[in-house]
């Protein structure tokens, strides 16, 4: 069985800085993407980044020079460095991952439990 677990949220005010981490543990043969997603109150999850294994990344235009993905595949780990946090950062952030069970066939998501990012203003 897989879990994520998330760690690194809390209140921040703004300008301030979190780091957010996500371990995969289980029978994990191998992982394509990590990334991470957030919701805020009344709205959709939205991809905030992601990052392949070979390093590759992609995020969200609104965060892009504020916030950094990174992992660490020998950990199974991925990392959110938020930097320059703003009011609207507010959010239920979810770590995500595909990967490769041991027992199976087929890649498939993988969610955390999420972890809650306050920025006050």
């Amino acid at each position: 069985q897989v879990q994520l677990v998330e760690s690194g949220g809390g209140l921040v005010q703004a300008g301030g800085s979190l780091r957010l981490s996500c371990a995969a543990s289980g029978s994990i043969f191998s992982i394509n993407v990590m990334g991470w997603y957030r919701q805020a109150p009344g709205k959709q999850r939205e991809m905030v980044a992601h990052i392949q294994s070979g390093g590759s990344t992609n995020y969200l235009d609104s965060v892009k020079g504020r916030f950094t993905i990174s992992r660490d595949n020998a950990k199974n780990t991925v990392y959110l460095q938020m930097n320059s946090l703003k009011p609207e950062d507010t959010a239920v952030y979810y770590c995500y991952a595909l990967l490769l069970e041991r027992s199976k066939s087929y890649f498939k998501d993988y969610w955390g439990q999420g972890t809650q990012v306050t920025v006050s203003s």
